[in-house]
């Protein structure tokens, strides 16, 4: 499994946060997330074999925010 901090702007709220959070735990390869609003990121742990950095962040923009 491997980790990755992504850097997400426009979040504000907990409906912010569950958002991203649902999206990203749909993904199939994507063990686990932690949304931190406060720091406007998101920790994910996943399997690269099963999901990659890029569908990860399209998910994010699908849900109206920006990825860094």
């Amino acid at each position: 499994m491997e980790k990755l901090t992504l850097d997400i702007k426009g979040m504000t709220c907990d409906h912010c946060k569950a958002a991203v959070t649902g999206a990203l735990e749909e993904l199939n390869g994507v063990a686990s997330v932690e949304v931190k609003l406060d720091k406007g990121t998101a920790d994910v742990t996943y399997d690269e074999a099963k999901v990659s950095v890029d569908q990860m962040k399209e998910t994010v923009e699908d849900q109206g925010y920006d990825v860094n």
